[in-house]
C-alpha cells in the first residue's frame, strides 16, 4: 500500500465513558504499525487504549456526553494545540463525529476533516431523521415509529405487530437520558408499557422486528471523498453479536456483496456525506429487501474486518486523502474473519438458542484478526481482562444483592 505521511498525526476523538472499546484500539494499530504518531483521547491513564504501545501520547479527558457541546468544542480545540500539528481526527462515536462536522469551521484550525455537511452526521445517527433520509433516497428500512405520548407508543405497537425493537432516539439523549441500554426487543403490549409507566415516554424509535429465521445481518464500510463519492467501500456478513441479533458484532466474515455496494453507494452520493461510516443492513428474505437499520457516520468498531488488497482499511484511506495522498483502489480481501475477544463466548450459546439461518461452517472459521489478542502490542488485551473481569464481578454482586439474575 502507498506509505502514510509519518509527519501528519492522527487523534483518537472520543466523547462518553467506553474504556473497553476495540475500535478505538483499531484505530490506533492500524495507523501506528506505519509509523504514524497517534494521540489518544482516554479515560484514564491505564485504560486498555491507553496502554496501547502505538499510542504516541494520552490525552486524559473524561467526557460523559451530557456536557455543553460549546464546552466538548473547547476541549478538543484545547488537545488540537497539545498536539503541535493539524492531527487526522478520527471519531469511534456517533457523538464526537456530529461535534466535529458540527463545530467543523472552529476546529479545523487543528484537525484535518472531510468535507461533510455540518447538519448530516446528526441526521444520519438520529433514528428516525435517518428513517425519514431513507424514504427520500428510496433505501429500504424497517418500518419505524417515534411516539410522543404513551397512546401513540400503544398505537406504534399495535400497528407494527410485536415482538418489537426499542432504540434511543436521538445520538447525545441516549447518553443524557437514555430510554433503553441499548437496542432492546419486547415480546408484547404489557411488557412494552411496564417499560415507560409514565404517561410520555422518553425519546425512543420503535421498529417492526425482523425474524432470524427470514433475515441475514450485513454490514458496510466505505470512506467517502467530496459528494460521497467511495474511495473504498465493504461489505460483510455479521455472525454473531452481543447482545444477540441487537448488539456490538462478535464474529463477522468479509464477503462481497455487489447489490448491497451499490444500495450504500447511491445512498451516499444521494446524501454526499463524506468521511467514514458503518452501515448496518439487515436482509429480510420475506421481501428480498436489504433494509438499512443503522448509519453510523464514523469509524465502526469491526473496521479491521475489511481490507483491500493493497491493505488499505477505511482509517488508513481517511488519512491517505485526507493527507493528499492517492488511495490505493482494489477489491477488498475476501474471506477475512473479525473476533471480538470475550463477548463472543457468551453469544455463542445465545446463538445457538435463538432462531438464526446463517450456515454453520461459517460460524468457525479461524479468526484472521482478532480485536484485542496481538503479539506485537500485548498490554491492551491484559488491561481487557482484567477490566473485563471487574465488570463481570460487579454485575455478579449487584444481580445476588438485588435477586436478579445478571443481564447484558
Amino acid at each position: 500500500m502507498s506509505l502514510l505521511d509519518k509527519e501528519v498525526p492522527v487523534l483518537l476523538a472520543r466523547i462518553g465513558n467506553y474504556p473497553l472499546h476495540h475500535g478505538s484500539l483499531g484505530v490506533v494499530r492500524t495507523v501506528g504499525r506505519l509509523g504514524v504518531p497517534v494521540h489518544a483521547i482516554v479515560e484514564d491513564r491505564f485504560t486498555p487504549v491507553a496502554l496501547s504501545r502505538h499510542v504516541t501520547r494520552r490525552h486524559v479527558w473524561p467526557t460523559t456526553g451530557r456536557e455543553d457541546s460549546e464546552r466538548l468544542a473547547d476541549g478538543l480545540m484545547a488537545i488540537g494545540r497539545a498536539t503541535g500539528r493539524r492531527c487526522v481526527a478520527v471519531p469511534t462515536d456517533d457523538e464526537a463525529a456530529i461535534l466535529l462536522a458540527e463545530h467543523a469551521d472552529r476546529l479545523k484550525e487543528h484537525f484535518l476533516l472531510p468535507p461533510v455537511p455540518a447538519h448530516l452526521p446528526r441526521l444520519l445517527a438520529g433514528k428516525a431523521s435517518l428513517h425519514r433520509i431513507c424514504a427520500e433516497a428510496g433505501v429500504p428500512s424497517p418500518r419505524s415509529r417515534a411516539p410522543r405520548d404513551r397512546r401513540q407508543l400503544v398505537e406504534a405497537g399495535r400497528e407494527l405487530g410485536y415482538p418489537l425493537v426499542l432504540k434511543n432516539l436521538e445520538p447525545f439523549s441516549r447518553l443524557r437520558s437514555p430510554a433503553v441500554g441499548s437496542t432492546t426487543t419486547v415480546r408484547d403490549e404489557q411488557e412494552l408499557l411496564d417499560r415507560f409507566p409514565d404517561s410520555a415516554p422518553p425519546p425512543v424509535l420503535v421498529q417492526e422486528y425482523i425474524p432470524g429465521r427470514q433475515a441475514e445481518d450485513w454490514i458496510a464500510h466505505l470512506y467517502c471523498g467530496p459528494g460521497g463519492v467511495p474511495r473504498v467501500l465493504f461489505t460483510g456478513l455479521k455472525l454473531r453479536s452481543w447482545p444477540p441479533f441487537a448488539g456490538v458484532t462478535t464474529r463477522a466474515v468479509a464477503l462481497r456483496n455487489p447489490e448491497l455496494a451499490r444500495l450504500t453507494e447511491r445512498l451516499c452520493r444521494r446524501i454526499g456525506y463524506s468521511g467514514v461510516a458503518d452501515l448496518d443492513w439487515r436482509y429480510d428474505r420475506r421481501d428480498g429487501q436489504y433494509k438499512l437499520v443503522d448509519f453510523n457516520p464514523r469509524t465502526g468498531a469491526q473496521f479491521r474486518l475489511f481490507e483491500n488488497t493493497h491493505g488499505v482499511d477505511v482509517v488508513r484511506a481517511l488519512h491517505l486523502d485526507q493527507t493528499g495522498r492517492e488511495v490505493p483502489d482494489g477489491p477488498q480481501v475476501e474471506g477475512r474473519v473479525f473476533v471480538a475477544g470475550q463477548f463472543d463466548f457468551p453469544s455463542v450459546a445465545a446463538w445457538l438458542a435463538k432462531e438464526h439461518s446463517l450456515p454453520s461452517d461459517l460460524l468457525h472459521v479461524r479468526p484472521t484478526e482478532r480485536a484485542w489478542l496481538s503479539g506485537d502490542d500485548p498490554l491492551p488485551a491484559v488491561a481487557e481482562a482484567v477490566r473485563f473481569a471487574g465488570l463481570v464481578t460487579r454485575r455478579l454482586v449487584r444481580a445476588t444483592r438485588t435477586g436478579r439474575l445478571l443481564t447484558p
